[in-house]
């Protein structure tokens, strides 16, 4: 390794980096005494055209990533690139949101610790180390603990960071001791070395329990049940930006790297590298070793599914709604890459890991499809949710009584993203969902996925009756304000945009499909 391959591989993160230190400067710098409006503007386009860069670099990278030695330490194409485009359009929306907000007099800081924080998941997803994975999620973490607390006035804003903050240490301890069980396994932090070593060795005791604690660490994460303790809080008390960068940034981060581990790490066999025989024969006498690893991960889902869809029922705050919502997607991106896992020794072995068509590569692409997609719809749902608190001083579901009286575009803006959520067709979140139960019955046709598929189906219908409640309130009963709700035109832009990619790729799924398929088979 060299330094020019250094700046190579990670010139989107110092993109982004660079934009940063800008922001900083002009708005503490130059702006010091201009409007809090003008402040806003400059350091949004600044963070906006900072992911620009970062995309650009992205799509020009070549090569074969960062190796240290033999080892490959950042990864270039493949699942890091579709992840990594996905980050830096989600924070370039996300930053757009603050335009019309006022929770904070400090804009310059909050478009840093957001840019700071997509540099962490660039950085997350792209590593194949796990020194750097920790170090990304670090970064990615801290800036989310501060986006969190943004809100200086706001009581709830203080507290959710706290708790969020506590959380988050908790996740970073539980996924450390795992590492270090796996590095005591190996004696190596490079996942591909980890996975031979592993492979050679065969299972043991401890690498069970390394899976259980990088389960945990992860879980807290994605808001996984029982690790989903912060997330009502954290939805609730953070500025509305905030907490939309929380549910998609962090979310396709977070995704992204767990989908890294069950592809590259404690999958039957060692590299793809090693004699085939020695593959196969690894995986005919571990094969119910890893089925019972990847059933940790049915079993997250099943109950990430079952109390998200549940607990969402009785909620009075459309943030905490959309917080259970985000818990119960979680269960169902995690049936995605649990899939695989489980089955990954059906047919022939070696030909799973080579395979484009096979399970592996299919479970991934219906997972990106769906993290990618949840996240763009999310950012637009907490953008509605952002304008109509501002304008009622509320997120009850009570305050979007009337709401397509006193601002019609805004309503259906609101009825498109929600009815994307539950999974109604022709939207995008209803393909998400179907490639995803489809990639998970493709897997096998076994008893396992069959039930579980059928549990998400009715938990979909579930999930329908609580969006109605938000929809019924907006569009059928009587409001008891009518005076209209004024949206500054570049937050509607953003929110039509949104709303518009929502039906677009609904009806025409194959657009993005294919983007992820020619990604993917970069890798």
């Amino acid at each position: 390794m060299n330094y020019a391959d250094l700046f190579r591989v990670t010139l989107p993160e110092t993109a982004l980096e660079l934009a940063a230190l800008l922001v900083l400067v002009v708005d503490l710098g130059l702006l010091r005494k201009a409007s809090l409006k003008v402040r806003s503007v400059v350091a949004a386009l600044l963070g906006v055209a900072g992911c620009g860069a970062a995309m650009w670099a992205v799509g020009e990278q070549t090569g074969f990533g960062l190796y240290v030695g033999d080892n490959l330490t950042l990864a270039n194409g493949g699942t890091a690139a579709i992840a990594q485009m996905g980050i830096l359009a989600l924070s370039a929306l996300t930053l757009l949101l603050i335009l019309d907000s006022e929770f904070t007099q400090h804009a310059g800081e909050y478009g840093y610790v957001v840019l700071m924080s997509a540099a962490g998941g660039l950085l997350i997803s792209a590593a194949r180390d796990l020194l750097v994975i920790f170090i990304g999620l670090e970064l990615l973490s801290l800036g989310l603990y501060v986006l969190t607390a943004f809100a200086k006035s706001s009581a709830k804003s203080a507290e959710a960071a706290i708790k969020y903050y506590l959380f988050g240490g908790m996740s970073a301890a539980f996924l450390l001791f795992g590492f270090s069980y796996l590095y005591g396994l190996s004696g190596s932090t490079n996942l591909y070395w980890i996975q031979y070593s592993i492979g050679e060795s065969g299972s043991s005791p401890l690498l069970f329990v390394a899976w259980v604690l990088i389960v945990a660490g992860l879980g807290f994460k994605i808001a996984a049940v029982p690790f989903h303790l912060w997330a009502p809080d954290t939805y609730e008390g953070a500025p509305a930006p905030a907490a939309a960068f929380i549910a998609s940034v962090s979310k396709v981060a977070s995704f992204a790297l767990l989908l890294t581990i069950s592809s590259n790490l404690l999958m039957p066999g060692g590299p793809i590298g090693g004699e085939r025989h020695v593959v196969e024969s690894y995986l005919r006498n571990e094969y119910l070793t890893w089925q019972s690893l990847g059933a940790i991960l049915f079993v997250l889902a099943a109950a990430s599914m079952i109390v998200g869809n549940l607990a969402a029922l009785v909620q009075v705050s459309v943030r905490r709604l959309l917080a259970y919502s985000a818990i119960a997607h979680a269960g169902y991106i995690l049936l995605g890459i649990a899939a695989h896992r489980i089955y990954a020794g059906q047919g022939s072995p070696f030909q799973f890991f080579l395979s484009t068509t096979g399970p592996a590569f299919l479970s991934a692409n219906a997972v990106l499809f769906y993290v990618l997609t949840y996240g763009l719809t999310t950012i637009g749902a907490f953008g509605v949710v952002g304008v109509v608190e501002r304008a009622t001083g509320s997120d009850r579901l009570d305050a979007f009584l009337g709401l397509h009286k006193r601002n019609p575009l805004l309503a259906a803006i609101l009825l498109v993203l929600f009815l994307s959520l539950a999974g109604i067709p022709p939207l995008v979140g209803f393909w998400a969902k179907f490639n995803l139960f489809a990639a998970v019955l493709g897997v096998s046709a076994g008893p396992v996925p069959f039930a579980l598929v059928a549990l998400a189906v009715a938990l979909s219908a579930v999930s329908l009756y609580y969006y109605l409640q938000v929809l019924k309130r907006a569009y059928v009963m009587k409001a008891v304000e009518e005076s209209p709700i004024r949206v500054h035109p570049v937050t509607m832009f953003v929110l039509l945009v949104i709303a518009t990619a929502v039906v677009v790729l609904g009806c025409f799924p194959a657009l993005l499909q294919n983007w992820i398929s020619g990604f993917y088979l970069l890798n």
